[in-house]
């Protein structure tokens, strides 16, 4: 049996880890779109250790990754409004996979839950904030709409990255079953 303190430090260290693979795979850039964004194996780790240890943990770890891209990933931003939105309050909601906790399929239902939140708050930044660059192309095709460009923009890379998400929980999932569970933490 393992005691509360002995839980909480073995939590925090995994939080750490998971936050620090997180920023090493954010490296790994498949593909990177011009205006910020990025096609990486990234999101995992943190999705990961959300449905792992839960919601608070989860989403901290997400504001702590959001906050090393910040600092460390050449952050593109168009002012403190743009660095809080894309980077402090977008990566938080990877946490939202913390809803899954112990659930059998939790990391795909969390992947898909913590995925969309990010996107939703991109997709906001875009409106809000880049919307300054409509009408502009992308993809060969001009945008003069604020809200479809940022539809697009942001799926461009958001979708490529919870897909692989998904494949990686999912060729993993077998192997890590009652690490995904936290059965070993009971």
């Amino acid at each position: 049996m393992q005691t509360k303190s002995h839980l909480r430090t073995r939590m925090l260290c995994e939080g750490a880890i998971m936050v620090a693979l997180a920023q090493v795979l954010s490296y790994v850039k498949l593909a990177e779109a011009p205006n910020g964004g990025s096609i990486t194996p990234a999101m995992l780790p943190i999705l990961l250790f959300a449905v792992r240890w839960g919601l608070r943990p989860g989403l901290l770890a997400g504001f702590l990754f959001g906050l090393l891209q910040l600092i460390f990933d050449s952050a593109y931003a168009w002012g403190w409004q743009s660095m809080l939105l894309d980077y402090l309050a977008a990566f938080t909601p990877l946490g939202l996979a913390g809803l899954f906790k112990g659930k059998k399929w939790g990391i795909f239902a969390g992947t898909v839950v913590g995925c969309l939140g990010r996107f939703v708050i991109h997709y906001i930044s875009g409106v809000t904030i880049y919307r300054i660059v409509a009408p502009t192309e992308f993809l060969n095709t001009t945008y003069s709409s604020p809200a479809l460009y940022s539809l697009v923009y942001n799926g461009s890379y958001m979708l490529p990255n919870a897909l692989i998400a998904l494949v990686l929980a999912a060729v993993l999932y077998r192997p890590m079953g009652k690490y995904l569970l936290g059965e070993d933490i009971k």
